[in-house]
């Protein structure tokens, strides 16, 4: 009997010797709430491998564009599992072949993990490479840079055979890496920020500072479709809105036009951090790219990381706006970032910003505006939205509600 799977490999979680059991069971996890959708028979971990078995053949192909996306999948290959005879194995081995449709050359990629299997890999590759050769007898053995590649694995008590494999974004499960905090503005930048951090093992909880009641709410349900976009990745647990207009007005109106951006941003990294440490989370992170707007000089940076003790992670510090597009749009972030939308980023303005921030500076224009009863405020009416993530664990104690 052959039953359709989906072999996932993973490289990073295989070097991490005693933890190395840890981080694939939260892989495993991850998968399975990826692949909540599908009709799944089996998904379960194997030697060096992780498995997943379908009761439905025509769910593997929609499933592993999902599993390319998980953070940890290195690689998912598509194929079947079968019995231990070469009668089976050498039938799947048909299948793969022709799975690949056109191709001149072929080679047989043959492994066996069990000694128990009286056959060991060198004559499980004369075997079934004997066999496809009669199955084939036009297509030519190619030991280096084949066309295809037919890959038998003895794992266990079955035999695994596939030949089409495509590389996943590789990292760190979800959920292996703690919890940050990241500041979605709904535009191009902080969505692969976000990406990045979910990347390398970490649990976002995403904090928007909208326009409202200034502007309207368009950009907080473009932060809601980025955060749907991102969904396959697993990695962000709940999303705060915070209604920042009102705040940025009073600091207009109160405060030098030349400090106003970077004003407005130290207000939004102090409501950060108020988050983080609500939410127990280690770090914050932003979308910013050094020099590309006023704000991110590394004057300016240096001021507004001056309100904060958190560690603050900015991904993209070192990329231009074409490398973050190019991602963004791998991601499928980019046109949901490029709708038009009047948000907190846009609003109030100053004619010639800041572009060298004294820290001193700021804090005199701070003393004109009653910072700290404004964060207080924000953190206790706080509003949010969850979305599905099996590695996010919700504050017992929560200030505000949901949104």
């Amino acid at each position: 009997m052959f039953e359709r799977i989906c072999l996932v490999h993973y490289h990073e979680v295989g070097l991490k010797g005693r933890n190395r059991a840890s981080f694939e069971h939260r892989l495993l996890s991850n998968m399975e709430a990826a692949l909540v959708a599908f009709d799944t028979k089996e998904i379960c971990r194997i030697s060096g491998h992780l498995l997943v078995v379908f009761e439905n053949a025509e769910d593997l192909e929609p499933a592993a564009q999902i599993l390319l996306q998980v953070p940890g999948v290195a690689r998912v290959s598509r194929g079947w599992r079968c019995a231990r005879d070469p009668e089976e194995y050498n039938l799947c081995a048909e299948l793969a072949m022709v799975d690949c449709g056109e191709f001149e050359s072929f080679k047989v990629v043959a492994r066996r993990s069990n000694t128990d299997y009286p056959i060991d890999s060198m004559q499980l590759n004369q075997l079934v490479g004997a066999h496809l050769c009669a199955f084939a007898p036009d297509k030519k053995v190619k030991m280096k840079d084949p066309d295809v590649k037919v890959h038998v694995e003895i794992i266990q008590g079955s035999a695994y055979v596939f030949s089409r494999s495509d590389r996943g974004i590789g990292g760190l499960p979800v959920g292996s890496a703690g919890k940050v905090v990241s500041l979605m503005s709904g535009g191009i930048d902080s969505p692969v920020a976000t990406w990045k951090l979910m990347k390398r093992g970490a649990v976002v909880v995403g904090v928007h500072f909208s326009g409202a009641p200034v502007t309207d709410d368009a950009s907080e349900y473009i932060v809601d479709d980025l955060a749907q976009a991102l969904a396959p990745a697993g990695g962000i647990g709940r999303i705060y809105t915070v209604p920042f207009g009102e705040y940025q007005k009073a600091i207009a109106s109160a405060c030098p036009p030349n400090l106003r951006i970077v004003l407005y941003r130290r207000l939004m990294f102090r409501v950060a951090q108020g988050i983080a440490r609500i939410e127990k989370a280690k770090a914050l992170v932003t979308g910013e790219s050094l020099g590309q707007v006023a704000s991110q000089t590394l004057e300016n940076i240096a001021a507004v990381n001056a309100v904060v003790d958190l560690p603050v992670l900015r991904p993209l510090i070192g990329s231009d706006k074409l490398e973050i597009i190019d991602v963004a749009k791998q991601l499928g972030t980019f046109e949901i970032s490029s709708r038009p939308a009047d948000d907190c980023c846009t609003l109030f303005m100053p004619r010639s910003p800041e572009t060298h921030a004294r820290i001193s500076d700021c804090e005199e224009a701070e003393a004109l505006v009653p910072i700290e009863t404004w964060v207080t405020e924000i953190l206790d009416n706080l509003a949010y939205r969850d979305y599905p993530c099996p590695a996010y664990k919700a504050p017992r104690t929560m200030r505000g509600g949901e949104g």
